[in-house]
């Protein structure tokens, strides 16, 4: 597996004129060897073949070391495994192709790979031929290398080959030790679990201590001092004489010893406030700890993706990473996916069954986002991942380490922001530095008094008016022939011009309204009463007169 990792083996097969020899070219970590097959027939059983190589002596009988052409150093052996990788032509083993293969004007050569024999025709100008028997010589080839190659010991091949295998990792991965973003996506992993161990440990601890001080755990909110305070405390009974203003407050301290003085808890052993305080002492430990971890992070990501960090943040920003599975695949991501990267389920869900896709991811838990109305979230969920892309890209296939581009473009997102939030939309067509036309606002204040009549269900006119006032339409609908009429009729009689005020009973006024109200319950739209002003009084009559008024008041 080693050796498949650090090269590749190419049988060149070279069929000459007259003779029919057959060339192999075979590719070590020490460098190329070229091999000449002895016997040819052998070679038409490709089923067989194995058995040819099942030891050395039988291996030297049926191919022959014609040229072996070693590296200068390791960065040479990279060079070559990394072009025959990449189903290029490198330069050593052209110069080899050249020097060996091609001075001897041979017909045909038969390589390992199709793509390499092609790049050996188009540049060497020879014929290349791939089949199965191929495979099969370099198969038996590889396992008795160590025996076909003379003056090269085994353990040597071995240390250049592990020692090119690393090298060619390291190209393959493009190791760095600046950039090495699986930090991120490892540490951002073990964040979250912490998280979930700290929140089950917590509740585990309110949940045990709580039988025996149920009261602590509604006095002290916060969960790390919480496991503190239960450190020091113990049992109960220590409430009073245990000091917890390096913990907690005066007030809250106060209260914490009021409370244990009236506990309602039940008595525990000291076994189990021994294993109490000793998962406290895990959750404080695993809580130091990931404040470390959590500034390990913050550190990285401003090392590999400051552009990003500026953007998002670096939770955000390091849930993309690890989501994406390193920094260059999320770098290859459009903005459209970098926007619903996390929302996958969502987004094939919404497919589906045909509704709305999802507006936002990971991407939704950066502060841009969550600082605006729920309205332009979806708005700048979109221009943050485009700008996002942008500072991923600059930050993975950019030389220079600076946060430059980052900051910029979060201010203009800001300034986008706040134009959304005042409603400032600019026009999109023409020159766009317009705004959006619109009326001119003109300020309408209208001062409106409290009118205090609603209040009262009385009537608001007074009582002597109220029977005598008749509406105009009333008096119109009426024929002038029976308004003059009534007007003639002595019921002016009893009504006399204003005379200076003078001091009646209440009971007369009383009798005179129930009079008034008798006529009208008689003949609401056949009678009209003059009206009186506000100084008049109605003289009081006697039940002859009223009598007689009844009678002459009626319209036939």
């Amino acid at each position: 597996c080693a050796r498949r990792a650090f090269g590749r083996v190419v049988l060149v097969g070279q069929l000459q004129r007259g003779d029919g020899t057959m060339l192999v070219l075979f590719e070590t970590a020490a460098g190329y060897a070229i091999f000449k097959v002895l016997d040819e027939n052998k070679l038409r059983e490709v089923d067989n073949l194995w058995r040819e190589f099942e030891t050395a002596e039988k291996a030297n009988k049926l191919v022959k070391l014609k040229h072996f052409e070693k590296f200068q150093d390791t960065t040479e052996a990279l060079a070559a495994a990394t072009a025959l990788v990449e189903g290029k032509l490198g330069k050593s083993l052209k110069k080899v192709l050249k020097k060996i293969v091609a001075k001897e004007a041979h017909e045909q050569l038969a390589v390992a790979d199709a793509k390499l024999g092609g790049v050996i025709k188009d540049k060497l100008n020879l014929s290349c031929i791939h089949n199965a028997t191929v495979g099969e010589l370099m198969r038996g080839i590889r396992t008795q290398v160590n025996g076909l190659i003379a003056g090269l010991p085994a353990r040597e091949i071995s240390a250049m080959s592990l020692g090119l295998a690393h090298s060619l990792s390291r190209y393959k991965l493009k190791f760095s030790p600046d950039k090495v973003d699986t930090m991120i996506v490892q540490a951002i992993s073990l964040l979250d679990d912490l998280d979930k161990e700290l929140n089950n440990y917590i509740m585990r601890c309110r949940e045990w201590y709580g039988w025996h001080f149920p009261e602590l755990g509604k006095t002290v909110t916060d969960n790390l001092a919480y496991c503190k305070c239960v450190q020091k405390l113990g049992d109960r009974t220590n409430t009073a004489t245990t000091d917890l203003s390096d913990i907690l407050t005066e007030e809250v301290e106060s209260a914490v010893k009021v409370a244990a003085e009236i506990s309602m808890g039940t008595e525990v052993s000291e076994e189990d406030i021994t294993h109490i305080i000793h998962l406290c002492d895990q959750v404080v430990q695993i809580s130091e700890y990931r404040t470390q971890l959590y500034d390990y992070l913050k550190n990285r990501m401003m090392a590999i993706a400051p552009n990003l960090t500026v953007m998002v943040g670096e939770l955000v920003g390091a849930r993309l990473i690890a989501h994406a599975g390193s920094l260059l695949n999320l770098a290859k991501h459009p903005a459209s996916t970098v926007q619903i990267l996390g929302a996958e389920k969502a987004l094939f869900r919404a497919l589906k069954t045909k509704r709305d896709t999802p507006k936002y991811g990971l991407i939704y838990h950066a502060s841009l986002v969550g600082q605006t109305t729920q309205k332009n979230k979806g708005k700048i969920s979109r221009m943050l991942a485009a700008k996002a892309s942008l500072a991923i890209r600059y930050d993975a296939l950019g030389e220079d380490i600076n946060a430059e581009m980052g900051v910029e473009n979060r201010a203009k997102l800001e300034i986008r922001i706040r134009h959304l939030e005042e409603k400032g939309m600019r026009r999109i067509s023409g020159t766009g530095k317009a705004r959006a036309q619109s009326d001119k606002y003109q300020h309408k204040s209208d001062v409106k008094t409290y009118d205090p009549s609603g209040d009262s269900t009385l009537p608001s006119v007074p009582k002597k008016r109220k029977f005598q006032e008749v509406d105009e339409e009333e008096q119109k609908e009426v024929k002038p022939k029976k308004k003059a009429r009534l007007l003639e009729s002595p019921v002016t009689e009893y009504i006399e011009e204003a005379e200076p005020p003078t001091k009646k009973k209440k009971k007369k006024e009383k009798k005179q309204q129930v009079v008034v109200k008798l006529e009208e319950e008689e003949a609401p739209s056949t009678f009209v009463t003059e009206e009186v002003p506000s100084t008049s009084f109605v003289t009081e009559e006697t039940p002859e007169k009223k009598k007689k008024k009844k009678k002459k008041i009626k319209i036939e």
